[in-house]
């Protein structure tokens, strides 16, 4: 039956909004930007950039500055040529930068860094069309890539520059001394960071300090850190313990990438897991590949195959670990 139409008069009362139906999140934070976490992730960034320049000099400018310009440049090529507008401002091609310079080598050659960014922006994330829809950690995938495909100039032997005046790069990593000549590294210097390693790894101290911001600002989940170093210092404590004049659980901890693969690669919110326990278990899952890629396999430090291993695990596991809708109620087939 069709209800004949009710002229409204003009000075009546406007209609209530309608009510909009969207998909969850329902509750967001204004202040929880794109931008802004981007920017949270550079100031954290900085003390382990500063550490690695006061270790390696020009070394480590030079390194940022390729990586950071390069990505930058591949974002704004791979944006113009899928039509779209170069999101720069945005910070995200910034931190990618940033990133897979602070997993470089020192010595590592400028080519290096230029090709492992386009390979980290145009295979890492436009591929897959652009931020927020990425599967992998874009530069990890770069990292990968470059130690893959440059195996000479990132393995072993390309962290040393013998002509050097930098007493750091004329010395072996301190996985590499300890697995090939069992030569135990003094705790305070991984601590402090006057080691050599990549630009990121050498100061435990710089990526605890920038780790700790990233978790209290509430950027980075606490749970994949603290899971990831959890597991990996158990698995190690039956072998090495925590005596410090041996290779200990704290070496492990301490030593290569673990913290900085721990706070500033595992973290990302795209690639990593999104349910409170799914993040912990995507974090123990890391920590268990890395000891065990360190342990039996034939890199001295494996963060980042493990973090790819595990981005390609991170949509099942979010799919097994959802949190139970409140007021649902399980039902059974008859």
């Amino acid at each position: 039956m069709n209800a004949n139409p009710v002229d409204i008069p003009a000075d009546a009362a406007p209609a209530q909004p309608m009510i909009e139906v969207a998909p969850s999140p329902h509750l967001a934070d204004p202040h929880q930007s794109t931008r802004r976490m981007m920017v949270d992730v550079l100031v954290a960034l900085a003390p382990v950039a500063l550490a690695a320049v006061y270790v390696f000099h020009w070394h480590a400018v030079r390194q940022i500055l390729i990586c950071v310009a390069a990505c930058t440049a591949a974002e704004a090529l791979f944006a113009r040529l899928r039509g779209r507008r170069a999101p720069l401002d945005d910070c995200s091609a910034a931190v990618t930068g940033a990133i897979l310079a602070l997993s470089l080598p020192a010595t590592a050659p400028w080519y290096t860094a230029l090709i492992g960014s386009l390979v980290a922006v145009g295979i890492g994330k436009a591929l897959f069309g652009g931020l927020g829809m990425n599967l992998f950690n874009p530069a990890m995938v770069g990292r990968a890539f470059a130690m893959i495909s440059f195996a000479g100039a990132l393995g072993a032997a390309g962290y040393q520059d013998p002509h050097s005046r930098i007493d750091a790069i004329t010395q072996a990593t301190p996985l590499t001394a300890w697995q090939q000549s069992g030569v135990v590294a003094d705790l305070a210097d991984l601590f402090w960071g006057t080691t050599n390693g990549s630009l990121g790894e050498t100061s435990a101290l710089a990526c605890l300090v920038g780790g700790l911001y990233l978790c209290l600002r509430r950027t980075a989940a606490w749970q994949i850190p603290v899971s990831m170093l959890a597991v990996a210092g158990l698995l190690s404590l039956p072998a090495t313990g925590f005596d410090p004049s041996g290779w200990s659980a704290l070496h492990h901890l301490c030593g290569g990438a673990m913290l900085f693969g721990a706070f500033f690669i595992a973290t990302d919110p795209v690639s990593a897991s999104t349910t409170p326990r799914g993040q912990l278990i995507f974090g123990a899952l890391i920590g268990f590949f890395v000891f065990v890629i360190r342990t039996w396999g034939g890199y001295p430090d494996a963060v980042a195959f493990a973090v790819l291993l595990m981005n390609m695990a991170a949509p099942t596991i979010d799919h097994y670990t959802q949190p139970k809708v409140f007021g649902a109620r399980e039902t059974k087939d008859a």
